[in-house]
């Protein structure tokens, strides 16, 4: 599976982003078989986990530190994820990266990087 991220930008400490990942690619299994996490990267930090989503979206996780403030979703009938970011922080700012895995696997599948900068 191929992923897309997008819907990075600027944004002041405060407001809301939301980033969308498509996903394509002809795997020959159904996009809702695959679990779906964002995470971020920060620089001179190591890649940490944001959010994931299970294949039919029943279940989420969130990192603790944006619990209450980001939400993750999910519309399998268009291969799309989403990140809906509110109350955004200066310590979000980071490259946002999207990610599939099979069933419980580890995560096999990253998108490219989608930057979010928050100013304070």
């Amino acid at each position: 599976v191929q992923l897309q991220a997008s819907g990075g930008g600027l944004v002041q400490a405060g407001g809301s982003l939301r980033l969308s990942c498509a996903a394509s690619g002809r795997t020959g299994r159904t996009f809702s078989s695959y679990g779906m996490g964002w995470f971020r990267q920060a620089p001179g930090k190591e890649r940490e986990f944001v959010a994931a989503i299970s294949g039919s979206g029943g279940r989420t996780s969130y990192a603790g530190s944006v619990k209450g403030r980001f939400t993750i979703s999910r519309d399998n009938a268009r291969n799309m994820v989403y990140l809906q970011m509110n109350s955004l922080k200066p310590e979000d700012t980071a490259v946002y990266y999207c990610a599939a895995r099979y069933g419980s696997s580890e995560y096999g599948a990253w998108g490219q990087g989608t930057q979010v900068t928050v100013s304070s």
